[in-house]
């Protein structure tokens, strides 16, 4: 683990690997240790920068609001500390919406993008789901409880909950075992997936992307397909 300033804030950043920079950005509530099940693998072809965006793990909180477009700045301004001019681009929801706003703010620093179960326009129901979270969170005074009780069940199935139990007690293990994300820190990120709006920079974005969705993915987006422009791959799986 490493810290370095960036965008006025103190930044935490984990780097593996050798090969061209693969900067991976996370998703809701989560530090980087949420690529750990990919890194091993992501690291045997590219030096990955997994981070903390602000607010989590072991990067600053700042007071007031802030946007989706405002941490793909702080991802933007990372890569420059560390003197990284072009990468490629991985995010999963937040880290996929926040990976848009990079490839259209700065388009020339993205090589390739990757953004996973993403969205360009937060809608009424997405709106409606994340406040819910919120609610939870306050009333529960804990955020990975939150995510456990709250967050899994939009991300697994019900057959994944019936199956395989010890699976998800595991995955319930690693998220109380990372640093533990502030009640008011995670009101601010979701404020920002509330506020999310990318679509009309979309046509900024030059760098080859891929588009993926999970088939049983309750939040997905898929509409943001038709959003997409020529250089765009989707899949789902």
């Amino acid at each position: 683990m490493a810290t370095i300033k960036a965008n006025g804030i103190t930044m935490n950043y984990e780097q593996q690997g050798a090969g061209e920079p693969l900067v991976l950005i996370p998703y809701l509530t989560a530090d980087n240790a949420c690529y750990a099940f990919q890194v091993a693998e992501y690291a045997k072809h590219f030096t990955c920068i997994s981070m903390d965006l602000r607010g989590t793990g072991g990067t600053e909180a700042t007071a007031g609001s802030y946007s989706t477009g405002d941490l793909a700045d702080d991802v933007a301004a990372l890569m420059q500390a560390l003197g990284i001019k072009r990468a490629h681009v991985a995010g999963l929801s937040l880290g996929g919406a926040v990976g848009l706003w990079l490839a259209a703010k700065h388009p020339e620093m993205v090589t390739s993008l990757s953004v996973h179960s993403a969205w360009h326009k937060s809608d009424a129901f997405v709106k409606a789901v994340v406040a819910s979270w919120q609610t939870a969170a306050k009333g529960l005074g804990s955020v990975p409880e939150t995510v456990i009780g709250t967050l899994f069940p939009w991300c697994f199935t019900p057959e994944l909950y019936v199956a395989k139990p010890e699976y998800i007690d595991s995955l319930a293990a690693f998220v109380r075992s990372r640093p533990a994300m502030m009640v008011e820190s995670f009101v601010q990120q979701s404020n920002a997936v509330i506020a999310h709006d990318v679509d009309a920079q979309l046509g900024k974005i030059t760098a080859p992307t891929l588009i993926t969705f999970g088939r049983h993915d309750l939040g997905r987006r898929r509409d943001l397909r038709n959003r997409c422009g020529a250089g765009f791959a989707i899949r789902s799986w």
